[in-house]
């Protein structure tokens, strides 16, 4: 399928799916299944989506608003071929709390240059195709980038956990055991459960602030989502911009996903999914919520379903829309206390770290190799260690310092690697 599809064929009788079939993305089942399946959806980003504004500060009513017309911008420019929802990425939780003090106006500006920057990219891919990716970030780039995001957090964990230590510990173990133990749906959900076993936990043991049922009492049940304009300084917006490599991962890596279960060639999408996505990060930035990226919990969701069906997507978007107008239930996140939240960091910064693991253990990155070896591990110290230094007035932390060091160090290192002889046949 070559062109847009603006409506959706029935697959079959609507409400059966034979084995080995799928759903493709210009198919549905009936109304009543496809929305029942969008609200599964719904329920796989809710916890990860929700928690980045917890997290950072931001209002969860715009943030999912956001994430609802992302998701809506994402199907339009991809033209109803690509199945995907638009959730808050991880990769900015670091940044964001980098810059919090500042203000949710010059966190705002980092996350708007960041959109705008993919937007470029995809551009650029649509135009010269994904090599281009492939020649300026090679995995052992990327997959260092990625770690030291992640990893870069982990004091934030460490802190909010001793916060509340026995919260935590029952929150972490809650996860732990529902994303091991648990199947299917249970364990895709196991973030969201295991926040909700260690919030009533709190709740149980007294460990919710004093005030928290009067918040949710007091808001109302409809409302329009707090706005906020963005503010552009130099040190937040370098802070940002190493998220856009995370982005970039992250979107190309759905398209292959997506081709490699509906068995249909999506590669000529990958520039659409970034510009796509670039908007959807923009269009947040520019009003109060945090960035956007495709979501593998959803991709969970097409895989368990074998629906694969845009319908869905739209029914998803409409759903998180309509649910951004109701300030009580945003109310109601912000009464999850810290140790909560400190014991989901434990477990979700450290699978950011491990994406980059992941990157590298699936492109075969050879760390024999003195190059690939020697720059991944100065970038990831800069970033574990926060590496802060002021240049030109401009305070620069681990994040930029680490990103930016390996993706200029890295092609001059493998240069300098093959001219001494050494290097002309190694494996990268």
């Amino acid at each position: 399928m070559s062109k847009a599809s603006w409506g959706w064929s029935l697959h079959g009788d609507g409400k059966t799916i034979k084995p080995g079939a799928v759903v493709a993305p210009d198919e549905r089942l009936d109304w009543p299944r496809t929305i029942g399946i969008g609200m599964q959806h719904v329920i796989a980003m809710f916890g990860a989506t929700l928690l980045v504004p917890t997290l950072t500060g931001f209002p969860v009513n715009t943030t999912l608003l956001f994430s609802g017309l992302g998701t809506m911008i994402f199907l339009l420019v991809t033209r109803n071929r690509l199945p995907s929802y638009l959730g808050s990425s991880f990769a900015f939780i670091a940044p964001l709390l980098a810059s919090q003090s500042s203000g949710i106006g010059v966190q705002l500006g980092g996350v708007v240059v960041v959109g705008l920057v993919l937007v470029v990219i995809g551009f650029i891919v649509k135009r010269l195709g994904k090599r281009v990716i492939d020649l300026v970030m090679p995995p052992a780039v990327t997959g260092a980038i990625v770690a030291l995001i992640g990893l870069n957090l982990a004091p934030v964990a460490a802190d909010n956990f001793q916060s509340q230590p026995l919260v935590a510990a029952i929150t972490l173990a809650a996860i732990v055991l529902f994303t091991v133990a648990g199947r299917g749906m249970l364990a895709r959900l196991g973030i969201l459960l295991g926040v909700i076993v260690g919030w009533i936990f709190a709740a149980v043991t007294g460990n919710l602030s004093e005030d928290a049922a009067e918040t949710v009492a007091t808001a109302k049940w409809i409302g329009v989502p707090e706005f906020h304009t963005p503010e552009f300084t130099v040190s937040a917006v370098l802070i940002t911009l190493p998220v856009v490599v995370v982005l970039i991962a992250e979107n190309v890596g759905h398209v292959k996903a997506v081709s490699e279960m509906t068995g249909k060639d999506l590669d000529d999408l990958a520039g659409d999914a970034l510009i796509a996505d670039g908007l959807g990060t923009t269009l947040a930035g520019g009003f109060g919520g945090s960035g956007t990226t495709t979501y593998a919990e959803n991709i969970g969701v097409m895989a368990a379903t074998r629906v694969y069906s845009t319908a869905a997507y739209w029914v998803a978007a409409a759903t998180a829309v309509i649910l951004a107008f109701i300030p009580k239930f945003g109310a109601l996140i912000f009464t999850i206390p810290v140790g909560v939240l400190g014991g989901a960091a434990m477990v979700l910064y450290g699978l950011i770290g491990m994406l980059g693991v992941r990157i590298w253990q699936d492109n075969n990155v050879n760390f024999n190799n003195p190059v690939n070896l020697t720059a991944a591990a100065v970038a990831l110290i800069a970033g574990i260690g926060n590496l802060t230094l002021t240049v030109f007035g401009v305070q620069l932390e681990g994040i930029a310092w680490g990103s930016v060091g390996i993706i200029i160090g890295y092609p001059i290192l493998k240069k300098l690697y093959v001219a001494s002889g050494e290097g002309k046949n190694a494996k990268f």
